[in-house]
């Protein structure tokens, strides 16, 4: 389920308040973006300084009062026109920290500049402790080849360190003749959980360390960091392209998996293709889209019929 509203954000009024709200505006580039020399579905991306940061003021500030008290913003941009967007979310915002979304493989075609892989994902919220889901990002091939090489009668496993590192000090105390000089990672009781359910790996070798077993078929990937490498933009992808600065559905897949559930209201404050109600459709959430050109009208719709 999803509403389109072809009205400014800073014109339109909602009653609706909304868990997550992913806001890709403009990135103040100096540029003109259209589909193609034949297309020129798109928009222009030109602005003064001064008016982009009265502009993204504006937005914030409409945008703090549309999102849920344990609700997240996702403010979209790039690397090299992170700093007002900062600026802003900061002086609004208690609580914010930055995704880093390596967005491209590399830049061949770069000759006398460094090749721009990054986009900042400000994510911002009213409390400590919004809401959160865990999300898995996938397992690495490499890892999973070399990293599961132990096996007994559950199934593979790798190792997991039990021993603090060389540099902190953990819990002190002896476990079966263990006693290592900087301490365990986890209390006395929770290795003695592990130990009577058979997840220690226990050496050959004299001497050396125990560690917990990690089992592969009980391992659905890692938990998902601030840096976002295993997700390609539409370029590098086999996805189309329905509008000049679209971004994956996997991206915003996982922005909405991450701060809402299944049920809640998002919000695209400049939808452009309509990526957001398309993950939003796919997750069961509710979806509320607005943008100020007319033409993403039937390119939203293409997605749903």
């Amino acid at each position: 389920m999803y509403d389109l509203h072809i009205k400014s954000l800073l014109d339109i009024e909602l009653e609706q308040k909304y868990r997550t709200i992913y806001f890709d505006p403009p990135f103040n580039s100096n540029r003109n973006y259209v589909m193609g020399e034949n297309n020129s579905t798109g928009f222009t991306d030109k602005w003064t300084d001064e008016a982009y940061e009265d502009f993204i003021t504006k937005c914030i500030n409409k945008l703090y009062e549309l999102l849920e008290k344990d609700g997240t913003l996702f403010f979209h941009i790039s690397a090299l026109g992170m700093y007002i967007p900062e600026k802003v979310v900061r002086a609004k915002f208690k609580y914010i920290e930055p995704i880093f979304w390596k967005k491209a493989r590399s830049k061949n075609n770069v000759k006398n500049k460094l090749g721009t892989t990054i986009d900042i994902i400000w994510k911002c919220s009213k409390i400590a402790k919004p809401k959160f889901n865990i999300v898995y990002q996938p397992k690495d091939p490499k890892y999973l080849k070399t990293g599961f090489t132990n096996k007994d009668t559950r199934g593979h496993y790798s190792l997991g360190h039990l021993i603090t590192e060389p540099t902190k000090v953990g819990y002190m105390y002896e476990f079966m003749g263990y006693n290592p000089t900087t301490g365990w990672r986890i209390k006395e009781t929770e290795l003695t959980k592990l130990f009577e359910d058979d997840r220690i790996h226990f050496p050959l070798k004299k001497g050396a360390k125990l560690y917990k077993k990690i089992y592969l078929h009980e391992n659905p990937g890692k938990p998902c960091t601030d840096l976002w490498d295993d997700i390609h933009s539409i370029s590098q992808g086999a996805e189309g392209r329905r509008y000049p600065t679209a971004k994956p559905i996997k991206l915003l897949e996982r922005i909405i998996q991450i701060s809402s559930d299944p049920g809640d209201w998002v919000l695209d404050p400049m939808c452009g293709s309509g990526t957001t109600a398309g993950a939003c459709e796919s997750l069961g959430r509710n979806c509320t889209l607005i943008d100020v050109n007319p033409e993403v009208v039937e390119i939203v719709k293409s997605r749903f019929t």
